[in-house]
């Protein structure tokens, strides 16, 4: 397995941001993302959820926006970590 680098935590990050960036672009309310870069990319999932939810707090801030982030997860274990790291 691949190790997953600082540059592929910055890709992912950027992956975040862009997708962020559109949807307050087009006036969306309400995004939702998938744990991306689990798969192809083997990222664990502690770290990818971690990027996605500095990534989204720190666009929501910076922006001050009111968009509705969902993180739609499919996996007890994955639920289990967004949720301690959301609290």
């Amino acid at each position: 397995m691949r190790k997953v680098t600082e540059k592929d935590c910055r890709l992912l990050a950027s992956s975040y941001r862009s997708c962020l960036e559109i949807a307050t672009d087009r006036h969306l309310k309400c995004i939702a993302f998938c744990c991306i870069s689990k798969g192809e990319f083997h990222f664990p999932s502690k770290r990818a959820a971690e990027i996605a939810i500095q990534t989204v707090q720190d666009f929501i801030k910076q922006n001050k926006n009111s968009l509705e982030v969902i993180f739609n997860v499919f996996k007890d274990n994955d639920f289990g970590i967004y949720k301690r790291l959301l609290q």
